[in-house]
């Protein structure tokens, strides 16, 4: 017997699709999961074998937080952050940086106007959406402080004036390795900026030859629609925002905050900032995973891409390894 188009028919249909799904699913639900599956699918098409970079650049994004990406030049750090762009229809700037850069070439500038007798600002190419600060160890520490208060405020100030940039808001910086020449590295106040730190890699033998034997990426990507619109992004990042973390999670995120601050591996721990941002990369992960709770497998997902840039070893000062942060999180039960 159909249902027909009585009175009973909606809530019919609704349990019959209700029960296809998990118990924690709805439709907005659904929606999100929907679009942050298109992102990744259309960027994987372009960026062959780093489906797993794909999606903690795609939550770093969802988390309105900001991405450094360390690496050796030609795996695609720039392709990346124009993929990321051109998907979600986002205002593109890509900033050199060079030895020479100064503040002014990325914050704009004042210039007296004849005309009205007043001095008129230039907006730099920091007022956009997405902004690619492209191998920024290359400039002074001078230069580089000049995206601190852009990338925490979302605002600069200019002549005492306080201007707000775009939403959303996103920097991708790409980093040489520190032993290349020409290099400055970054401080601890500008490494704290970047909410997720990633490492791209070489593509495997097989995505490898794909790339060989394929059409050139710029042309795949000169071709490449909006899958969503930043309207959409923003609603990815207020879902994200909203999503349901437990009491006994944010344990969890406590007990591994103090295992870095008790840890003599480390010459100092993370912050309570930094703990802020674990919360909000886990969050984002769980969004794409198409959850709208937290689960701990989503914070040691994200830790080590939220800490290893944070952290330093006692003595040598150097990053921790990954085996490092996996002994630590291995330390750290689940309560």
């Amino acid at each position: 017997m159909g249902y027909g188009n009585g009175p009973w028919c909606g809530l019919a249909i609704f349990v019959v699709y209700y029960h296809r799904f998990p118990a924690n699913f709805t439709v907005r639900t659904l929606m999100h999961q929907r679009h942050a599956n298109r992102l990744l699918e259309a960027a994987s098409q372009i960026i062959l074998g780093k489906e797993h970079e794909l999606q903690l650049s795609l939550a770093c994004l969802i988390a309105r937080g900001h991405l450094l990406i360390e690496d050796v030049p030609g795996v695609g750090k720039t392709t990346l952050a124009h993929v990321l762009a051109r998907l979600v229809g986002l205002q593109f700037q890509r900033i050199q940086f060079t030895s020479d850069l100064l503040p002014a070439d990325i914050l704009g500038v004042s210039i007296f106007d004849r005309e009205t007798a007043s001095f008129r600002f230039h907006p730099g190419p920091v007022f956009a959406q997405l902004i690619l600060a492209d191998e920024i160890n290359r400039a002074t520490p001078k230069t580089q402080s000049a995206l601190l208060e852009a990338m925490e405020e979302r605002q600069i100030t200019a002549d005492g004036t306080t201007l707000p940039l775009p939403e959303p808001f996103f920097v991708i910086a790409t980093q040489n390795p520190s032993n290349q020449i020409g290099t400055f590295p970054l401080p601890e106040s500008q490494l704290d900026r970047f909410l997720i730190r990633i490492r791209l890699g070489y593509p495997d033998r097989a995505a490898e030859r794909a790339l060989l034997m394929g059409e050139d990426r710029r042309e795949l990507l000169e071709r490449q629609k909006p899958v969503i619109s930043p309207a959409d992004l923003v609603e990815l990042q207020r879902a994200a925002h909203g999503l349901l973390v437990a009491d006994r999670l944010i344990d969890y995120v406590q007990s591994l905050l103090a295992a870095t601050r008790q840890s003599a591996e480390f010459s100092g721990g993370l912050s309570p900032r930094a703990g802020l941002g674990l919360l909000a990369a886990a969050r984002a992960w769980a969004l794409t995973e198409g959850r709208d709770h937290v689960l701990p497998e989503d914070v040691q997902k994200m830790f080590p891409h939220v800490a290893g840039h944070r952290l330093h070893l006692a003595g040598d000062g150097r990053p921790p390894a990954a085996a490092t942060l996996e002994r630590l999180l291995q330390s750290v039960p689940v309560s």
